[in-house]
């Protein structure tokens, strides 16, 4: 039997601009999330829940996202239902 201890952590890599790149970095930091930056252009991120992957999906969306796509995931949101 395989117990969450005993699998390792998923790394996720993540191309970011340069100029974004830093403020994802510091983000996911303040969300807890361990993540690195390497001189390639490559953000890496280390994905160990569901939370953790849609946290690091929500920071790289709000610098990278049209405007457009922002606000068709908001009036989503506001529609969806319980």
């Amino acid at each position: 039997m395989e117990t969450s201890q005993d699998r390792a952590p998923a790394m996720q890599l993540v191309r970011v601009q340069r100029g974004d790149r830093w403020q994802v970095y510091q983000r996911l930091q303040e969300l807890g999330i361990p993540c690195w930056c390497s001189s390639d252009g490559y953000l890496q991120a280390e994905i160990n829940t569901p939370t953790a992957a849609l946290q690091v999906w929500s920071v790289v969306q709000q610098l990278t996202a049209k405007r457009c796509e922002m606000t068709f995931l908001l009036h989503r949101c506001w529609h969806c239902k319980p």
